[in-house]
């Protein structure tokens, strides 16, 4: 069996189907980390704003109070934004994020893609060429001050003037660059990203995903194999395999379900095609955590 690590994405707000009570979702958060923290290699929060007018806590807030109460996961995000906060000040905030988590930060970045959720908080919203220029900017920007003190860089978009970034962060933290776009976002992964992050797809559209970035990796001089491959997964886990894929059924897109034979074999399957850390959502139970308990269990041992 293929090695894989797991990571844990706790909702930050409704999600979906998924249900959230708002006045008792810090106590639940809580809880879910209390039986997560100890066994998943990374938690990660998701970063946007709003969809709509629901309930929803914002990113970096929420995991550095995670980092504070949890201190032995790493600690990402899937993905920040690059348009919501300028590449200058994450790099900062990332360095202090380090510092303060002992080297567990991951940087999960990514071009942005809700136009709704941009028009509502005032962002300009660039077509998507634009948006993914922004990211490259912003990612060179991001790790120029994270290597070198003072840093400079003049781009388009980005410009910083012999910016301190003390302390250098030590590790580096990884950039996870996410999105699936064949021409423009993977391009940007071969160039600049440290790991990749793409949502779960039928296999014959992860393997075709695969070598459109295999095919950019050689086209800019890039070694494919030192991009680590990570993928986002909703999970419906149960004792039952009918009622596990009766639950994925009522939500869109491609979901892990089964009962935990069939959920370690669809994650075996994820594995052999190069994937190593799969960062999960468990929509079903959020409030009692039975199914997140049932693959820590029955699914996790069978990758260690």
């Amino acid at each position: 069996m293929p090695r894989m690590e797991f990571g844990y994405n706790p909702p930050s707000g409704e999600r979906g189907q998924e249900v959230i009570r708002p006045r008792e979702f810090l106590g639940d958060l809580h809880n879910a980390l209390d039986i997560t923290a100890e066994r998943f290699d990374s938690v990660w929060v998701s970063d946007h704003l709003n969809y709509s007018n629901e309930f929803r806590i914002e990113c970096w807030t929420m995991l550095t109070w995670i980092a504070a109460r949890y201190p032995r996961p790493n600690l990402g995000t899937i993905v920040m934004s690059n348009s919501f906060r300028s590449p200058a000040l994450v790099a900062k905030m990332g360095a202090s994020l380090q510092a303060f988590s002992l080297g567990r930060f991951i940087l999960g970045y990514g071009a942005g893609w809700y136009k709704d959720e941009y028009i509502s908080f005032g962002y300009k919203y660039p077509p998507l060429p634009v948006r993914v220029q922004m990211l490259e900017e912003g990612v060179q920007v991001i790790k120029s001050m994270w290597t070198g003190s003072p840093a400079s860089f003049d781009g388009e978009h980005y410009q910083i003037s012999e910016v301190s970034c003390e302390p250098l962060p030590d590790p580096v933290p990884p950039i996870m660059i996410g999105g699936s776009g064949e021409r423009y976002t993977l391009k940007a992964v071969a160039k600049y990203a440290d790991w990749w992050n793409d949502l779960n797809r039928p296999p014959d559209q992860l393997k075709h995903k695969l070598n459109v970035l295999k095919g950019h990796c050689a086209d800019v001089g890039r070694n494919y194999d030192d991009i680590r491959k990570t993928l986002a997964v909703r999970v419906f886990i149960e004792t039952s395999h009918k009622t596990a894929v009766k639950r994925a059924a009522e939500f869109e897109g491609i979901s892990v379900a089964g009962d935990p034979v069939s959920v370690v074999d669809q994650f075996n399957a994820i594995a052999e095609l190069g994937f190593d850390l799969c960062i999960l959502n468990f929509p079903a139970h959020f409030q009692n955590m039975n199914d997140v308990r049932l693959f820590m269990d029955k699914v996790m041992p069978a990758f260690r």
